[in-house]
């Protein structure tokens, strides 16, 4: 029997692979519809972009197989690549997530995310106090092509260097600026600079909120500058989210590369994405309320 839903598995990432190069955006049943509209508003979004999926590469790496609710649940790592096609050039974007499917004795039901809770939460999401500034001398340059080379090694795994979170987007920023050669400042203050050390880091080092409002002061330890619009932006830059639009910033992203138009395409964790578009417009976090803010960061650094 075991063979028989391992099949019908197998089916299911095929046809998952020709709906993302379909034009036909309504023929895929094995999820939700609220992940089903998600999924076509990123074929929309890629279309309104004046571009288009050549080809989606999906491989499936199985993490657990049990019994749930009544019928077999198979845990799994979905990653997925799509060659994109824009105007005269190509690039490939990535995402890694952790999915359950449900099956019976022969066919699958049912394929969900599934969240996981299984490593430490990132600890004061919610931190909503802004950042205390260590003074410091800034005498140093911002090496953003190793920031980048960071960004890309690491997008889809986690540096044992670092404590991993579940929500560590703002952790693997964070570790990009400071492969970047930017030094660390303000330690063991939690609330205070922008540091890293063991078992202990300031709020600002991983928390989204917080690094959002430390990056907004002028005399932060990166030398970011706050720009109007995304194409102000280049590799080496951040991208900070307020989904809802009510104050609270709730994701950030380390910029990577650029699209046909020279706007970001940006790497994140939490779910691990590559060159993926900056706008999230494709997220489920996603609303019409959504604000960001763009911070470039200065290569040339003063005393």
């Amino acid at each position: 029997m075991r063979s028989q839903w391992l099949d019908s598995f197998n089916i299911y990432l095929q046809s998952l692979s020709d709906f993302w190069v379909d034009k036909n955006t309504d023929r895929f049943s094995y999820v939700s519809d609220d992940e089903r509209q998600t999924m076509q508003k990123k074929k929309q979004g890629i279309r309104q972009r004046e571009a288009s999926i050549i080809k989606a590469i999906l491989h499936a790496q199985p993490i657990r197989n049990n019994k749930r609710d009544g019928a077999n649940a198979l845990t799994y790592h979905l990653h997925t690549e799509w060659l994109i096609k824009q105007r005269d050039i190509f690039y490939i974007e990535e995402a890694i997530e952790v999915r359950r499917a449900y099956f019976d004795e022969t066919k699958l039901l049912i394929d969900k995310a599934y969240i996981d809770y299984t490593k430490e939460p990132n600890e004061s999401r919610h931190h909503q106090q802004e950042i205390e500034v260590e003074p410091f001398n800034r005498n140093f340059n911002y090496d953003r092509l190793k920031a980048v080379r960071y960004a890309e090694r690491w997008w889809n795994s986690y540096n044992p260097a670092y404590k991993g979170h579940s929500d560590d987007c703002t952790n693997f920023v964070s570790q990009c600026i400071q492969a970047g050669n930017v030094p660390m400042v303000g330690k063991y203050n939690r609330g205070r600079g922008w540091w890293y050390e063991g078992n202990n880091w300031s709020y600002s080092w991983t928390v989204a909120n917080s690094l959002r409002w430390y990056l907004s002061s002028d005399k932060n330890i990166m030398g970011t500058m706050e720009v109007s619009s995304p194409d102000q932006l280049v590799p080496g830059d951040i991208i900070c989210y307020d989904f809802n639009g009510d104050g609270r910033w709730d994701h950030n992203t380390f910029v990577t590369s650029q699209d046909a138009f020279q706007m970001p395409l940006v790497n994140a964790h939490t779910i691990n994405t590559r060159h993926r578009y900056w706008a999230y417009e494709d997220s489920p976090a996603y609303t019409k309320n959504i604000q960001y803010k763009f911070f470039h960061v200065q290569d040339q650094s003063s005393s």
